[in-house]
């Protein structure tokens, strides 16, 4: 058994596509540590600094001691503690939507939401940039599944219109990013809206890099350009800006309410861990508040400082030349890379 991936772990060292843990001993910040090295921090996708933030850490601590550790079961079973349902509350008044449902992950809200969406003989439309858990999702749903080069409306239209022409009567969904993890730009979101209309399909928005950064106190996209009615399933991560864990998804009740009965990424896991969804609640209350808007501008600003200063260096411009996915996307596109080095300082 030991030796059964020996000849595939062996070919991915020899290309350099292994991958590696580091371990790290300290909590997330402008400066972490790694056993012996004290580093600046660059990497990390901890936006607005929430991830040690002492409001997050409080909640998460009272939630322990009033609801223990583990929610002991699934949601549907006796799983759904109070916390669970302030979070998911405060959500809908955060996202302005009828209902919210709250996963324990955004890979498990992606995975168990398309396939309760689509099913067999629907029609999937995929961004060719979406991220691996979309992917991973549309094929799980077994629906028909076509790509479109990124952001790409002629080809997607097209692919609209074969899917009403061959699969009349069936669902179709649109399933994109509002703003693309690796390149750090954004998805066309008012003529998205504008192209489905027409051919009556449903838009599925993953927000994950958007919420807590874009739109009026970090709602996202769909917010900032005041579609969020026209977006029919609205995704996103407790994580990065966040700070926090788990996934969510935002839309009309029913939506809600068919997941809760369809997706299995729902049904069948323990729900998330009580202390998590009250330190969630303090993020989004938070992240409502005026001293959130003020971080979230004044994250801005301190990008804008670090592009302004890269730009002026040579290695700045050589970056901004030559690593287009890392730097010129993440930095010039304003805001990708979380810059927690220079957050609060």
């Amino acid at each position: 058994m030991q030796d059964l991936f020996a000849e595939q772990l062996k070919a991915l060292r020899a290309r350099s596509l292994d991958r590696h843990l580091s371990e790290i001993g300290t909590a997330q910040g402008p400066e972490i540590e790694i056993p012996g090295r004290k580093l600046l921090n660059l990497s990390s996708n901890d936006y607005l600094g929430l991830a040690n933030d002492s409001r997050l850490r409080e909640a998460a601590i009272a939630a322990v001691g009033e609801f223990g550790v583990g929610a002991g079961a699934s949601r549907l079973i006796s799983g759904t503690q109070s916390p669970h349902l302030r979070l998911e509350r405060a959500l809908v008044e955060w996202k302005g939507t009828e209902a919210a449902l709250c996963f324990s992950s955004g890979y498990a809200a992606v995975l168990g939401s398309i396939p309760a969406l689509v099913t067999k003989n629907d029609v999937v439309l995929l961004d060719k940039l979406c991220h691996a858990s979309l992917i991973a999702a549309a094929k799980l749903s077994r629906a028909r599944l076509r790509v479109f080069p990124h952001n790409n409306l002629r080809k997607l239209e097209s692919h609209l219109e074969w899917a009403r022409r061959e699969h009349s009567g069936k669902r179709v969904l649109i399933v994109t990013e509002s703003v693309f993890s690796m390149d750090g730009d954004r998805a066309p979101l008012r003529e998205l809206v504008q192209l489905k209309k027409p051919f009556d399909a449903l838009l599925m928005l993953d927000e994950a890099h958007a919420v807590g950064v874009i739109g009026p106190h970090g709602r996202g996209l769909a917010a900032a350009e005041n579609l969020s009615d026209d977006v029919d399933v609205q995704m996103g991560t407790l994580s990065k800006a966040l700070g926090t864990s788990g996934g969510y998804i935002c839309g009309s009740r029913n939506l809600v309410d068919w997941l809760i009965n369809r997706a299995p990424s729902f049904i069948y896991s323990t729900a998330p861990p009580p202390a998590i969804a009250a330190a969630a609640l303090a993020a989004v209350n938070f992240l409502a508040s005026p001293e959130g808007e003020e971080r979230r501008l004044l994250l801005w600003k301190k990008i804008r400082l670090m592009r302004k200063l890269l730009l002026s260096l040579d290695v700045g411009r050589w970056m901004f030349k030559c690593c287009r996915q890392t730097l010129n996307a993440q930095l010039k596109r304003s805001w990708q890379c979380d810059l927690s080095v220079a957050r609060w300082r």
